[in-house]
């Protein structure tokens, strides 16, 4: 409560320094959702456009992906985890439509990751510029989704840097399927069931490189986050900084993690415990889309503001089980979480903010705070094309 206290002092503080342009901003956010949606396509294709711009203005010019656009600080610093991500989703966006600018993107992407890699196979935590530099559990499980993606488009460049990552994880992981010795230097300490995420990498990694023990290796953390579930479909040990009331971004990343699981697997267990997990959050999914940026343990609102990373994570999660499934209450979920997030996106307007994400909605919420992140525009990219596809 005092932690909560003082955040909430300090900022305060801060809005009331900032530029006029900024507070018009907050201003206009505080008013609500614009009236008009502009349509997957087109936020697809600015969002793009505006991953390359944070790829071409990083504060650190190496072929990484500035992690934010901050409105008081400018452009950040390559961020290495998230980076190996938006890998696969400029390949994916480039072969989609014929854009062959995306997919040399995503190649100047996995060259510099390469070259950062460090020897035991693993990836730093944090910007490129953080410290200290060691060998972290879940960004090198992220930045290996680039890996196996690079290997699938581009061929054998890749392979060796990617077994070097896979191999890390498995030689890492402990007995009952949870990692513990590489954590992130970068947030709370203790166990973490949205890891399942770093399972999404080893899946990636089974289907272009097989037999070699990654898919397993991804179901044993699965199965070991399971057992974490409550009755109510709730996950406990699932936030970077407040276990008690999480991010949905963390949610996201549990949840999709699981469902990845599910789609290598086919396991009836996994299917179910995705199914409690969605069905707990569908109860806070407004039929306009909004979804309260952290949640308690009895699914109840834990914040004002949405985290819109989360809310487009989520929505391509439930796009994903009513593909699962065929029930229409998780096809609506997502095209309303969707929607919601697409209607905070600008489609003209400045070079640093069109077709950028905000971190929270209003801009001035606790996440990401007057930042516009990279990683939130990669995974609403990505639900807005599997939301394309369902509806054609």
């Amino acid at each position: 409560m005092l932690r909560s206290l003082v955040e909430k002092t300090l900022q305060y503080v801060d809005t009331t320094k900032l530029p006029k342009e900024i507070k018009a901003e907050i201003k206009n956010d505080h008013l609500g959702l614009k009236n008009s949606d502009p349509g997957c396509q087109a936020v697809i294709d600015e969002s793009i456009k505006w991953l390359g711009r944070a790829q071409d203005n990083s504060a650190s010019a190496d072929g990484g992906v500035a992690r934010d656009y901050n409105l008081v600080n400018g452009w950040a610093t390559s961020y290495p985890e998230t980076t190996g991500y938006i890998v696969p989703t400029m390949i994916e966006y480039g072969k989609a439509f014929h854009n062959d600018q995306a997919i040399e993107r995503a190649r100047r992407m996995l060259d510099w990751l390469v070259n950062i890699q460090l020897e035991d196979g693993g990836f730093q935590g944090g910007r490129i510029d953080a410290k200290p530099v060691v060998s972290v559990t879940f960004n090198t499980g992220q930045i290996l989704l680039g890996l196996a993606s690079g290997v699938a488009a581009f061929g054998e460049t890749y392979r060796a840097p990617m077994r070097a990552a896979a191999d890390f994880l498995v030689n890492s992981q402990d007995d009952d399927g949870c990692w513990r010795s590489h954590p992130t230097p970068f947030a709370e300490p203790g166990e973490k069931v949205y890891e399942t995420h770093v399972s999404w990498g080893l899946f990636e990694a089974e289907r272009v490189d097989p037999n070699r023990g990654y898919g397993e290796c991804g179901l044993k953390n699965a199965r070991w986050a399971m057992t974490w579930q409550r009755d109510n479909g709730w996950f406990d040990q699932c936030c970077l900084d407040q276990p008690e009331i999480p991010l949905t971004h963390t949610i996201g990343y549990n949840l999709r993690g699981l469902v990845e699981a599910y789609r290598l697997s086919e396991e009836t267990d996994i299917l179910q415990a995705c199914v409690r997990n969605a069905d707990g959050i569908l109860g806070l999914v407004t039929g306009e889309g909004y979804l309260p940026g952290r949640i308690d343990a009895n699914w109840k609102p834990a914040a004002k503001w949405v985290c819109l990373t989360g809310s487009a994570q989520i929505a391509h999660s439930m796009l994903y089980l009513f593909l699962f499934t065929g029930e229409e209450k998780y096809k609506r979920a997502g095209l309303a979480l969707n929607k919601y997030v697409r209607r905070t996106v600008s489609i003209d307007g400045a070079d640093e903010i069109r077709g950028g994400v905000k971190g929270s909605f209003p801009v001035d919420g606790d996440y990401g705070r007057l930042q516009y992140l990279n990683w939130a525009p990669k995974f609403l990219i990505d639900s807005l094309m599997l939301e394309q596809d369902i509806c054609k």
